[in-house]
């Protein structure tokens, strides 16, 4: 008698008996090297959320773990970004980024803030991760202290590094705009080359040239003043040069 058919199992069944961990994981990052790490991080996270503050499809943080295999929630070898930002989803806050209750999607832009300690990794490990695992289009990493910079993007799977500009920009494709160097801070500048700049330095602004305007009023005043005093002056001068000739200046008018 034959002996039946093995059945080999689905894709859907072996999808369905894998028992994923959950998506409400907390990050689990390491603390920050310095506060220029800390403040640089929170700088580019304020940036783009202000500058994209009409959005409701990207998702942007820093020093946020990734957990991106089901098998293992965290990486031995491997933590989260210091500065990363998703397209294409949902604009909320979250606990830690997991791959797998994103639909699958990883970070399009990420940045790395080098210290001793970590920039063998940053320029290692993790550059093969982002490239190999994540396929995240466009890495950058920065060094707050010396301020080296420098960026790649992803062209047939491998990572080609980007021409800076004569200002040693760095265009990112994904943003849409340039990553600069600026007062020692990595700022972000639009396709056409000015600042993106946070509320306050906006309204900094509109105060500096408020001050400015309000200088050149009383510049024009101060002038206008002297004016009035020459005046008053060659005046005076010419009412006593006519009593000095025997003319009355209040009979003339």
């Amino acid at each position: 008698m034959s002996q039946p058919l093995a059945t080999t199992p689905s894709l859907q069944d072996v999808t369905e008996s894998i028992i994923f961990p959950p998506g409400d994981i907390y990050s689990d990052e390491p603390p920050l090297e310095s506060d220029l790490h800390r403040e640089q991080i929170d700088l580019l996270i304020r940036l783009i959320k202000w500058w994209w503050r009409d959005r409701q499809d990207f998702y942007a943080t820093g020093n946020l773990t990734i957990y991106f295999s089901p098998k293992q929630k965290k990486s031995a070898e491997f933590r989260g970004p210091d500065f990363f930002v998703v397209l294409d989803t949902e604009k909320k806050d979250r606990k830690s980024w997991v791959v797998w209750q994103e639909n699958g999607k990883y970070p399009n832009v990420i940045i790395e803030m080098l210290s001793d300690s970590t920039a063998s990794v940053d320029k290692g490990l993790k550059k093969q991760i982002y490239q190999n695992t994540f396929r995240t289009p466009d890495y950058f990493w920065f060094d707050p202290n010396n301020l080296e910079f420098q960026g790649f993007h992803i062209v047939d799977g491998q990572y080609q590094e980007l021409a800076p500009t004569e200002l040693g920009w760095l265009w990112s494709q994904q943003l849409d705009m340039y990553l600069g160097v600026e007062s020692g801070k990595l700022r972000f500048f639009t396709p056409d080359g000015h600042l993106v700049i946070l509320p306050e330095e906006e309204a900094n602004q509109q105060l500096q040239q408020a001050n400015q305007q309000l200088q050149q009023t009383n510049q024009q005043l101060q002038q206008a003043n002297q004016q009035l005093e020459q005046e008053r002056q060659r005046a005076a001068i010419l009412a006593e040069r006519l009593r000095a000739a025997g003319i009355d200046p209040e009979q003339i008018f």
